[in-house]
C-alpha cells in the first residue's frame, strides 16, 4: 500500500510516502511544499491547493494519512492552519484518494508506543522504523512520515478485521 502522509500548514506542508506491506514499510520520498510568508493567505492556500494536487498526481498514493488539528496556545495560527487542513483535505476528495486522519497522540502510540512520546522519540523512531541514515528535515517532512508509518501500523495490523473473521456455528 502506498501511503501518503501529510503534516498540515500554511508555510511549511510535510510529506512523506511510505509503502507498507503487513510485515514491513519503506520510504519513497519526502519533503516540503512551502508557500511565501508575504503572499496573503488567499494566494498561499490556491498555491497550496495546486501544489498538493500535483503531487498526488506525481506520487500516487493509494490513501492519505493527515494529522488533526490540535490547539495549543497559538489559536491565530491554528485558524490559518485550519485553512490549510482544508484545502489539502479538498485535494485529496478532487484527486479520489481515501483520507485518514489522526491525532498527534494516535501517532505517538503507532510509531513509539507511548502516546505522550516526546517529538525527538517520535523522529528517531520514525527514522528507525524507516531503516533511514539520518532523521528527516524538514522537521515536517519527519511528522509526515509518522503519519504514514501511524497508518501503515494500524491498517496493515496482523489482528484480523471484521470481514477476515469467519463466523463458525
Amino acid at each position: 500500500m502506498r501511503i501518503l502522509g501529510i503534516d498540515p500548514g500554511v508555510a511549511t506542508i510535510g510529506f512523506g510516502l511510505v509503502e507498507a506491506d503487513r510485515v514491513k514499510a519503506h520510504m519513497v520520498t519526502y519533503g516540503a511544499i512551502t508557500t511565501p510568508a508575504g503572499l496573503p493567505l488567499s494566494k498561499r492556500l490556491y498555491q497550496i491547493s495546486n501544489d498538493m494536487e500535483a503531487l498526488i498526481g506525481q506520487l500516487k498514493p493509494e490513501v492519505i494519512s493527515i494529522e488533526e488539528l490540535f490547539f495549543n496556545n497559538n489559536i491565530t495560527t491554528g485558524i490559518a492552519v485550519a485553512h490549510g487542513r482544508g484545502v489539502l483535505l479538498l485535494a485529496a476528495e478532487k484527486c479520489g484518494v481515501p483520507l485518514f486522519e489522526y491525532t498527534p497522540s494516535q501517532v505517538k502510540m503507532a510509531v513509539v508506543g507511548y502516546g505522550k512520546a516526546e517529538k525527538r522519540q517520535v523522529m528517531d523512531m520514525t527514522r528507525r522504523l524507516l531503516h533511514l541514515s539520518s532523521v528527516p528535515r524538514p522537521d515536517d517532512a519527519a511528522d509526515a512520515l509518522a503519519l504514514a508509518l501511524c497508518h501503515a501500523r494500524s491498517f496493515t495490523s496482523r489482528l484480523p478485521r471484521a470481514n477476515d473473521v469467519k463466523e463458525t456455528v
